[in-house]
This record gives C-alpha cells, structure tokens and sequence, in this order.
C-alpha cells in the first residue's frame, strides 16, 4: 500500500479517507466558507497539499451532487494535479464557476479525486487506414 503524505492547511476540515464501501474516489472538503454570485469564478481552497509517488497523478472532479447542491461547474471540467505539484506550499483548489448565487459552508465535500499511474510512452504512427469496425464516428452509439 502506498503512502501518501499530506499536509493540511487548516484543522478545520475533516481528514482525508474513503467512504467505506461505497467508492475509491476521496471526498475533497472546502477548507473555507465561500459566498459567490451567479456568473462569478473563484478558487475554492481544498486545505491539503498531497506529496504524490512519482509516475502518478491525481485526478480531481465534482461530486455528483456538487452541482444539484451549490449550482457550481469545475471550471476546468476535471483537475489534474501531477507529481512536480508537491511542495509545501501546493495546496490544491477547485476552480469554480457558478450559475446561481450559493454559500459553500466550511467543511462541505465538495470534490473527489482519486489516483493514477501515470500513462506510459506512446508512439504514434501516421497510417491511411484503420482496420477496427466503422462505427460512423462520434455520436454514432445515440442514433
């Protein structure tokens, strides 16, 4: 079992762990209360910097309720935080937009991460056809 260690910005936000039997995925709280308007950004603090093993990264999206809850939209779809983003002071956030006025209490499981090994070395090579089977090309599965 790897270890990981993590550094909390403040006591204030519960510890990092999983949610017995129902996920691998590690709830992400918001390390303070934020008040936004609609159509405002910002970047919510997550309280805790992760020294992640090399050759992984960490893998950062909304919950599933994050958007029926607080009308908030991660702003960059999903997160990565990779291995270099390590140091002391890296604490991570969760970038956010929001589509309707809300209050993010202190504490709230707002996003999730998991880890991942990182994707090995690839080559790609130019050809003029593929062999798989044609499947009419995006979208094809919801006609």
């Amino acid at each position: 079992m790897e270890e990981l260690k993590v550094k909390y910005f403040t006591d204030q936000i519960d510890e990092l762990c999983y949610v017995a039997g129902k996920s691998d995925w590690i709830d992400l709280h918001a390390a303070e209360e934020v008040t936004m308007k609609a159509g405002e950004f910002r970047l919510i603090p997550l309280g805790v910097a992760i020294a992640l093993p090399q050759g992984y990264e960490a893998h950062v999206v909304p919950r599933s309720s994050t958007f029926k809850h607080y009308g908030l939209l991660q702003a960059n779809s999903m997160g990565i935080v990779d291995y270099t983003y390590r140091g002391d002071n890296d604490q991570w956030f969760l970038p956010v937009y929001a589509t309707r006025d809300v209050t993010v209490e202190l504490n709230a499981r707002i996003c999730q991460f998991r880890i991942m090994q990182n994707q090995p070395p690839l080559k790609f090579t130019r050809v003029e056809r593929l062999e798989g089977p044609d499947r009419g090309g995006f979208g094809s599965t919801g006609r």
